[in-house]
């Protein structure tokens, strides 16, 4: 079982910067891949970004490419979303998750089995 806890989210300007941080406890950190998704009112969750085990691989939506970093601290059981020039689309619900299969990165909400409360992100224009 892991529990993961995001924080972070809040109300900001177009091209303001958020950072969200997701803390996990449980089991072995580290075993997992770790996601960020976000899911805005009437749309489908959709994964921002993925980052591997050991950190060597990273996936990113192409809406958010340039503009976000997602890192991991497995020492501290910690992965954040540096998020720069917000946009008002980027406005949604963010989650933070996490996969077990054997792959690199999962990119599909049904590959992970361990999910967050989700934190509200909102870009004023």
């Amino acid at each position: 079982q892991v529990q993961l806890v995001e924080s972070g989210g809040g109300l900001v300007q177009a091209g303001d910067s958020l950072r969200l941080s997701c803390v996990a406890s449980g089991r072995t950190f580290n075993n997992y891949i770790v996601g960020w998704f976000r899911q805005a009112p009437g749309k489908e969750r959709e994964l921002v970004a993925a980052v591997s085990r050991g950190s060597g691989s990273t996936t990113y939506a192409d809406s958010v490419k340039g503009r976000f970093t997602i890192s991991r601290d497995n020492a501290k059981n910690t992965v954040s979303l540096q998020m720069n020039s917000l946009k008002p689309e980027d406005t949604a619900v963010y989650y933070c998750a996490a996969s077990n299969i054997v792959a690199l990165v999962a990119v599909r909400a049904d590959e992970y089995r361990y999910w967050g409360q989700g934190t509200q992100v909102t870009v004023s224009s």
